[in-house]
C-alpha cells in the first residue's frame, strides 16, 4: 500500500489510527473533525504550510514497516 498525496486522511487514520502523529507533527491537531478526516493530504498540507513529500516518505515508511 503507497500513501498518495490525493488520499484522505480519514482513509488513512481507518487503516492505522497511529499514523495520527504524523497529521499532528504538521499542526494538524483537529483529526476527529470531520472536515479533516475529508481532506486529502496534499491540502492538509497546504493548509498547515509543510512539505507534502516530506509527510508522504513519513507515512509510506510507517505503512512499510506494518
Amino acid at each position: 500500500m503507497t500513501i498518495t498525496k490525493d488520499m484522505l486522511i480519514g482513509d488513512i487514520l481507518d487503516m492505522d489510527s497511529a499514523a495520527g502523529e504524523y497529521f499532528m507533527a504538521i499542526g494538524m491537531h483537529c483529526l476527529g473533525c470531520p472536515c479533516s478526516r475529508g481532506e486529502s493530504v496534499e491540502q492538509a498540507c497546504a493548509a498547515h504550510g509543510t512539505d507534502c513529500d516530506a509527510l508522504l516518505q513519513k507515512l509510506n515508511k510507517h505503512f512499510e514497516n506494518k
